[in-house]
C-alpha cells in the first residue's frame, strides 16, 4: 500500500508560512536533491489556498503527477486535469492510498489539510524539514483544534550548510480505550 505523506518546511517555532502566507524564509540547500524528492511521488494533496498559491509559480511539479485538491469552494469545471474533493473526501482519499503505485502521496503544505487528514487516520508519515528561523507567528505545522497522534522518529539528517534537520516520522495507529469505566455509586 503506498503511503500519504505530509513532508513540509517549518520555522524553529512551528509554522509552515508566514503571517501572511509567505515562505521566503525556506532556504535552499544544495545537499537536498529536489528532483529525486519530487521522483518519489506521483499524487499531490492540497488545500485550494496551497492550490492557488502554486499555480501562480507556473510548472512547479512534474507533468505526469496528479493534483487532488480539498475544497468545498472550487468548482472541478473550472481546473481542468485537477481533481476536486468537496464532501465524502475521506473515502476518494482512502482509495487513492489503494491504488497500485511504487509512489507516494504527498500531503502538500496546508496544515488545515494535514489537520483534517490525521484526523482521519489518513497520514502515514510526517516529514519535517526544520529551518533554522524564529517567524513569531504565521500558519502552523498543525492548526488547533487538532487530534493527538503519536510519532515514532524513522528517521533524521542535519544538513551542515543550511543548519536545517530533516525529521521523518511515522504515525503511530490510535490505540483504543481498554478497560471498562467505573461505575459510580
Amino acid at each position: 500500500m503506498r503511503r500519504i505523506r505530509y513532508q513540509v518546511a517549518a520555522s524553529l517555532d512551528g509554522y509552515i508560512a508566514g503571517p501572511n502566507g509567505e515562505f521566503d524564509w525556506i532556504v535552499t540547500d544544495p545537499e537536498i536533491d529536489f528532483a529525486a524528492l519530487f521522483a518519489q511521488f506521483d499524487t499531490f494533496l492540497m488545500g485550494r489556498v496551497t492550490y492557488e498559491g502554486m499555480i501562480t509559480h507556473g510548472d512547479w511539479m512534474p507533468k505526469s503527477s496528479r493534483v487532488i485538491v480539498l475544497s468545498r469552494t472550487m468548482r472541478p469545471e473550472d481546473h481542468p486535469g485537477v481533481t476536486i474533493l468537496s464532501e465524502g473526501w475521506e473515502d476518494a482519499v482512502r482509495a487513492v492510498r489503494e491504488e497500485p503505485s511504487e509512489k507516494d502521496v504527498w500531503i502538500f503544505g496546508g496544515g488545515d489539510v494535514f489537520r483534517s487528514l490525521l484526523q482521519a487516520g489518513l497520514v502515514d508519515t510526517v516529514e519535517i524539514a526544520v529551518v533554522p528561523v524564529l517567524l513569531g507567528g504565521g500558519i502552523p505545522l498543525l492548526p488547533a483544534p487538532a487530534p493527538r497522534a503519536r510519532l515514532r522518529l524513522t528517521g533524521h539528517r542535519m544538513y551542515a550548510s543550511t543548519g536545517i534537520v530533516m525529521l521523518e516520522y511515522a504515525v503511530e495507529p490510535a490505540k483504543k480505550a481498554r478497560g471498562k469505566a467505573k461505575a459510580k455509586g
